[in-house]
């Protein structure tokens, strides 16, 4: 739990912006362990886990983007860019 930086695996236009190393907020411990290559994002959090996934026109993230201030915001606004 808590604030924690990104490592980017794969461009995206949700990502537009924002720079690997970037902190986002999470607020649990939980994460998983992705089959397929979809690893969009990886933390390091006593080991390494997809912070978040992308496949098709599906983004996932453990982070929470809403409580993660001005970079979440960016996040958010990127996915909304995409979805208007």
């Amino acid at each position: 739990m808590g604030w924690n930086s990104i490592e980017i695996v794969k461009e995206t236009p949700i990502l537009k912006e924002i720079a690997a190393g970037e902190h986002f907020y999470f607020v649990h411990s939980y994460y998983c362990l992705p089959e397929e290559d979809v690893t969009a994002t990886r933390t390091d959090y006593g080991g390494g886990f997809a912070s978040s996934v992308l496949k098709d026109n599906i983004f996932a993230c453990q982070f929470h983007p809403e409580k993660s201030q001005r970079v979440g915001q960016s996040l958010l606004k990127n996915f909304i860019a995409l979805h208007a």
